[in-house]
């Protein structure tokens, strides 16, 4: 069982930046993947960024050059760097880890930009 909690979420103003933070329960090292979605008000789950074992990074198109996705193995923690946020980043977001095949996820935290 993983457990994993996010922290970092808030309200911030167009153009402005957060950091979002997740803690695993378990050895990050071990996971097949670790990353990030979000879910807007009416829309379907998302891949924002995500972390693949062996090296590969993926990243959402709209967040390519903005977001930044990194890793602490020793603390096993996540991380979401969200520079020049814009209103449509607006969302609830969640970090994911596939561990086993199996997909675990936080409880989401919600990041607000305004215009």
């Amino acid at each position: 069982q993983v457990q994993l909690v996010e922290s970092g979420g808030g309200f911030v103003q167009a153009g402005g930046s957060l950091r979002l933070s997740c803690l695993a329960s378990g050895s990050i090292f071990s996971f097949n993947a670790i990353g990030w979605y979000r879910q807007a008000p009416g829309k379907q789950r998302e891949l924002v960024a995500r972390l693949i074992s062996g090296g590969a990074t993926n990243y959402a198109d709209s967040v390519k050059g903005r977001f930044t996705i990194s890793r602490d193995n020793v603390k096993n923690m996540v991380y979401l760097q969200m520079n020049s946020l814009k209103p449509e980043d607006t969302a609830v977001y969640f970090c994911n880890a596939v561990h086993y095949g199996l997909d675990y996820w936080g409880q989401g935290t919600q990041v607000t930009v305004s215009s």
